[in-house]
């Protein structure tokens, strides 16, 4: 599936990444939820939602502080907007690119043992030669 970026000047306004993040917290209702349930540290999810939001018109995630009662966020009508735009484009872009998606991955080696699926030696791996 082609990686497709939304640009505004050097910033990634919105990528794979920041869409998913998007899911999880509309899904999770919480930053620090989504992050959890993506992997990542809250101050990572926290930044991009911060490029998120100062990238587009208006921000794409509303959040309220924690505390006793306890705070959450939510995709805003921009948030839901876009992000089913960009899954729509996701979606285009790789009908669009599905047979030379085909022809590509037909031509590559076979994976060998020992290596992530990007072909790099896994970490506890031991080196050959």
């Amino acid at each position: 599936m082609p990686r497709l970026r939304v640009m505004r000047g050097k910033s990634i306004a919105l990528g794979p990444g920041k869409a998913d993040l998007l899911e999880s917290i509309a899904s999770e209702g919480s930053i620090v939820a989504a992050a959890r349930e993506l992997g990542m540290s809250y101050n990572r999810a926290w930044g991009l939602v911060r490029t998120m939001n100062a990238c587009f018109a208006s921000p794409l995630v509303a959040s309220a502080r924690g505390g006793a009662g306890r705070g959450g966020a939510k995709l805003t009508r921009r948030g839901v907007a876009v992000l089913r735009a960009y899954r729509a484009w996701e979606r285009k872009a790789a009908a669009a690119t599905s047979v030379e998606t085909r022809v590509l991955r037909s031509h590559l080696a076979a994976p060998q043992r020992g290596t992530s699926r990007r072909g790099t030696p896994r970490r506890g791996t031991p080196r050959r030669g």
